[in-house]
Formats: structure tokens, sequence, C-alpha cells
């Protein structure tokens, strides 16, 4: 039976690599031939344990995590670490400061408000979400526990292209949605967490990356799940075992691709695709600033916002998936996560011509 793939431009839950898609589809019906499925099998079992296993040691080689970190497969998404962050990281009396770049530092603020002292010191609300700051536009606390930041903004499409600078303020980073787009300084975080499903994996499973040496002064009188201590080195409850599974054969497909060094080429070559495509007529209108823009989340409008319900109509006739903007902002959205191949966002070029074209 032949399946059509159309362009997948979804935000999230995203696009996965094709032989990705069918190695899980092999392991569905019998794990490691064990003669029950991926679903259906133990997670205490020596077959899961080798994809556990696997999966973390892949994890520390590609995105280069030092021994002095360790790796957790969590669940609750990032929506609970927004929570879980502040719950562990700030003892009675300590503070934190945080970065507003949209819609999911407000909630990670929100949280963090919950637990103690928590001081937004730049906030993008004002200038539309349209980029990230400069360094001299924020000053951090030297007493803050941490700073957080959210890298990559699904949203309003901007993105940081170097960690903010924090002094001898440990980092915290929402990677959600452009975790191994890149390589990134692991050691300079006390905590990266990022949900799987936007460029890792299916929803259902958070990785959670924390510094043994935050660990050791973390707070103990807290729930037993929300406690970081909780889940080193071992699968404390049920996780996600499909999810495991296909984040591990993920890092697999990113390592025959020749690592982060070239899936940062990958990425940098499609967005520039599509943002040239932008650049070159006044009929299009990217929302973040150059130096902003995101590699992950390419943002735009139609000048003529009244095109912009037809333009979606027709791409998605065209086998073009997901292009309309979140539904609190509007306009457009092309999400080109590591597994979008450049043929889709050639296509989605070749599209906009035309339809420039025929509506300019």
């Amino acid at each position: 039976m032949t399946i059509e793939r159309k362009h997948n431009f979804f935000a999230g839950p995203a696009v996965l690599p094709l032989e990705v898609v069918q190695a899980v589809q092999a392991e569905l019906l019998s794990f490691k031939g064990m003669g029950t499925g991926l679903m259906e099998s133990s997670h205490r079992s020596k077959q899961f344990d080798a994809t556990w296993t696997h999966a973390q040691a892949l994890m520390a080689e590609l995105f280069g995590i030092p021994d002095t970190h360790e790796i957790m497969f969590l669940q609750g998404g990032a929506s609970l670490q927004f929570l879980n962050v502040p719950l562990n990281l700030l003892p009675q009396g300590a503070k934190a400061d945080y970065i507003d770049t949209g819609t999911w530092s407000k909630k990670a603020i929100k949280e963090a408000q919950r637990i103690g002292d928590t001081s937004v010191l730049w906030s993008g609300a004002d200038i539309g979400y349209n980029r990230v700051p400069t360094p001299d536009e924020y000053q951090v606390r030297p007493d803050a526990a941490y700073l957080h930041y959210t890298t990559n903004n699904t949203i309003a499409g901007t993105q940081f292209h170097a960690e903010p600078v924090s002094g001898d303020v440990p980092l915290v980073a929402d990677m959600s949605s452009d975790m191994l787009c890149c390589p990134r300084d692991v050691a300079r975080h006390a905590v990266i967490y990022a949900g799987a499903q936007k460029n890792m994996g299916p929803s259902g499973v958070v990785i959670v990356i924390v510094d043994k040496g935050i660990l050791e002064r973390t707070k103990v009188d807290i729930p037993t799940y929300l406690n970081y201590r909780t889940h080193v080195g071992t699968i404390f409850n049920t996780p996600n075992t499909l999810g495991v599974f296909v984040i591990e054969k993920v890092l697999e497909w990113i390592e025959s691709m020749g690592g982060l060094e070239a899936m940062h080429a990958h990425n940098k070559a499609k967005a520039a695709l599509l943002y040239d495509a932008m650049d070159a007529s006044p009929f299009w209108k990217p929302h973040a600033t150059v130096e902003s823009r995101s590699l992950m989340n390419i943002t735009w409008r139609i000048a003529d916002n009244d095109l912009e319900p037809k333009f979606i109509a027709e791409a998605t006739a065209a086998g073009m998936l997901g292009l309309k903007g979140h539904r609190s902002v509007g306009g457009l959205r092309a999400s080109t996560y590591n597994a979008c191949p450049v043929a889709s966002v050639q296509a989605l070029v070749d599209f906009m011509k035309e339809f420039e074209r025929v509506n300019g």
C-alpha cells in the first residue's frame, strides 16, 4: 500500500524522519524480537533498558553533555518544568531572573512567581515579541539562583543564536522547539529542558538535563515525582516507552546525518531559502527582525492580510500542511524542524512565488 506523505510544517507534534517512522512501524509488532510489540513490552525488560541507556548515551555524545550533568526522560512536558525548575532550584529567600520572549516564557514566569522572588529582566511584549534582547538590555542580579530563557519562540518566530550573558549566574533554558537544531554550550546551564514533540520525537516525553552540582543543592522537601533527585540514575515510574524509543531512533538519524554541526548547516540552508523569498518582495512581511529570526519556526504575514485564508486553503490543497499561524497571533508559520526536508521548503517557496504572481 502506497501512502502519500505531504509537506509537514506543523509546529508540534511535528515531522519525523521517514526512516524513523518506518523503524517504529517495524517494532510495533515485535520489539527487538521479543514477540510482543513496543507498546506492549515491559519498561523493566533488558530490551527496553538497552534503548533507555543507548538514548542517554547518544544524547550525551551528540549534544556534548559533560559528565557533570544528568540526563532524564520525564513526563508532563515543558509545562510541568515551568513549575519544576523553581520548585527544585529556588529555596526560601532565593531569587530567579527571567527573560520574556513570548507565550512560553510568560507561562514559565507565572509558575516561578508562585515559588519565590521572580524578576522579569526584559520583555518583548511591547514590541510584539519580534526579537530577543541584546546583552546590554538586561542586568542579571548577581545573587540570582539562575537566569531562565526560552531559546526559541514557536509563536513569534524568534530565536537566541547565542546564550544570554549571565556572569556567574547559572542558565536555565527551555529548548523545547529547537533542541538539537544546533550545538549549544550545555556546561553553562544548570538545567535544560525540552518537550520532545517538536524536534526529537513524539509528544509525551520531556528531556531534562541537570547539573549534578545544582542537584546537590536542590530542595528535598517537595513531592517525590517533582524532585529531580528522584530520577537520577533510575527509571522511577513507567515512562513513555514508545517516546523514548523514537528519541533513540531520531538521535541515530542525526548521528547518521553528521551530527549537530551538519544539522545546523542543514537548518540554516532551509531557513535561508524561505527568508530570501520573503525579503525579495514587499508582498510578504516577515515578523522577526533579521538578527533574531528563528531557524525552526518562520513566521510572516501577507501585506494584504485578507489573502491569508486563501493562501492557507490553497497551500493545503497543494499538499502543504500546518501553515496557519498560532491562534493567538494569526498570520502564517512554517515550522522547519530538523526532519523537514529541503524539498518541502523548496515546494513552499515555489508555491509562494506562484501565489504572489496570481494575487500580487
